[in-house]
Formats: C-alpha cells, structure tokens, sequence
C-alpha cells in the first residue's frame, strides 16, 4: 500500500482514544508526544490530555514536572492549568471535563491521548465509571475531623464500615478516605477504591499503553526527581502559591512535594527532611500507581523510549 493510499486508510478510521499510563517518572510525557508525532506522520492528527490531577494546577509546574508550552512541539494540550489552587480537583468533575474535551477532539476527526498517573482520573475516563454525588456539608465536617485529628481516626471509621474499600485506600489519603466516608454516609456504595471486576470501556476504539520501568531502576530516578524539584526552585515555587491562597486548598496543598515544601516554609521541617520526605512518599506513590494499572485489562506494557511508530502502525481500526 502507498504512503498516500495508508493515509487515507487511517484518515477514514473512527478515532481512536489513547490512555498512556503509569508510575510518576517513567516516561509517560515523552511517549506521547512522540505518539502524537507518529500519528501525524500516517495523516491522523492527535491532541494531548492531561490525566494528571495536580497538573490541572496553574503555577504547579516544577513539583509536578509538568511540560512548558514551548515543548509541546506545537501539538494541541487540554486540562493543564485549568484550576486554581484553592479549587478542588474532584474526580467526578474531571470525569466530565477530560470526555467532554476527548469528545470535541473526535469530533474534529482527530484522536486524543490521554497521559498521566492519577489512576482513578484516568479509569473515570476511560471505563464506564459512575461517582456518587457529594454532600458539601457532610464534605467539610469531615474534612474539619481530618485536620484536627489526621487520617488514622477516619480510616479505622472507614475499615469498620467498609472493609472491602479500606483495603484498597492508603491509610495516608486522608481526602480518599473522607470521599469514601462521605459516600457511605449518605447510604450509597462506593467504587471500592478500585476497578470494577469486569470495567467497562467508554469508547470501543480505545488503546491503553503503560509505561514500565523496572523498580531497581525506578526508585534511584525517582529520589534524583524530587532532589531535581528543590534544586529547580520548588520551595519558591511553593511560596508564591502560598501567597495565591495554596494552604487553603484541600487537594493542592497536600500534593506530594507541595505539602513538604509548605512545612519547610513555615519551619516544621528543614530541606534535608522535606527532601527525604518527599522521595519516600513518592516511591510509595509509584508502587499504588504500578498496582493499580496493572489491573486494567488489555494494558499494553511497553519501556521509555517504544517505538511510536510501530504503536501508530497498530492504531485500533
């Protein structure tokens, strides 16, 4: 078949929703942007989407890695830097935000990437997730009982309640675990934290590719990461969104880096410790990650650096 007669041929395809997914460190921006590139070259245009919750941040760049403009290579991006630091990131709200923008780039005939880490963003998504409605009232009292006496209290609450759902919470995430109080009190069902046992997909032409790295290598990149974060100017960065209203936030301000940058600024803890700090809650950050798609079904592994080319070549018809 001619280069021509191949354009034509994925032109006419339906388009297709990517999902490139995976640990915090591995990759997952640098693989889509050349997927981006690849698709190009066979005649589909491709648009980026961000499913990474605290990249959805205005001024949340160095903590969280997140891409410039002017290395985006020219391709279209969606849901970076859509919300201020004092909003919160819901999941539900990010459900509709992250389908109506894929829906929109369908509908210009293009196919869109979905990239990040957050793992239930991304199963929101792309599997037929339903979220149950929120109690604002019921939200802040719980969320009052959680400053005043930390995650432990509530998780022993939620364990009672909701065994099943317990187990596959971090006893640390002490916004999960009032999201799962709330619902439960409110006498619906939770999504357990996890994926449904057979999910679902939102849309039939859908690829789901993950980044792999192997731990021995992964960790050592990952400590390098966060020690690049400081020496990048993190805790500046930190002090001019503490200025914005960050401390106020109830999903921001306890991002992993951001909520140790905040505890140097106010001399809870000093550089070395926030450094150690953060790089223990990272690598344990990207374990949950690891573990939680590896339960997708029909997740394609591939390592940093796959060849774009051969995944466009492949592209669902």
């Amino acid at each position: 078949m001619s280069d021509d007669a191949r354009s034509a041929t994925e032109t006419n395809r339906a388009p297709t929703l990517w999902a490139v997914v995976g640990a915090t460190g591995t990759g997952k921006t640098a693989l889509s942007l050349d997927l981006a590139e690849a698709l190009a070259d066979r005649g589909v245009p491709a648009e980026i989407v961000n499913a990474d919750a605290m990249q959805l941040y205005r001024g949340m760049d160095i903590g969280t890695a997140k891409l410039p403009p002017a290395e985006r290579r020219g391709i279209p991006h969606h849901l970076f830097d859509v919300l201020e630091v004092t909003d919160e990131a819901a999941v539900a709200w990010y459900q509709d935000a992250a389908r109506s923008v894929i829906s929109q780039i369908h509908g210009r005939g293009a196919d869109a990437i979905l990239v990040g880490g957050s793992g239930l963003y991304v199963s929101g998504t792309v599997f037929d997730f339903r979220f149950p409605p929120h109690d604002d009232a019921l939200r802040a009292e719980l969320e009052a009982e959680l400053d005043e006496h930390g995650p432990g209290v509530l998780y022993a609450r939620l364990r009672d309640l909701d065994p099943h759902t317990a187990e596959r919470v971090d006893p640390r995430n002490g916004r999960r675990i009032v999201r799962a109080l709330e619902v439960l009190a409110q006498g619906e069902r939770t999504h357990g934290a996890a994926l449904p046992d057979a999910p679902v997909l939102w849309r039939p032409h859908t690829r789901l590719i993950g980044v792999d790295v192997a731990r021995e290598q992964l960790v050592p990149r990952l400590d390098q990461r966060v020690a690049d974060m400081w020496r990048a100017g993190i805790v500046g960065e930190v002090a001019a969104l503490r200025e914005r209203g960050l401390e106020q936030g109830v999903t921001a301000r306890r991002a992993i880096g951001y909520a140790q940058a905040l505890a140097q600024l106010r001399g809870e803890l000093d550089e070395h410790d926030a450094i150690a700090q953060t790089q223990a809650l990272t690598r344990r950050y990207a374990r949950r990650q690891v573990s939680w798609f590896r339960r997708y079904p029909r997740l394609e592994w591939v390592e940093p650096g796959a060849d774009a080319a051969h995944l466009a070549a492949s592209r669902a018809s």
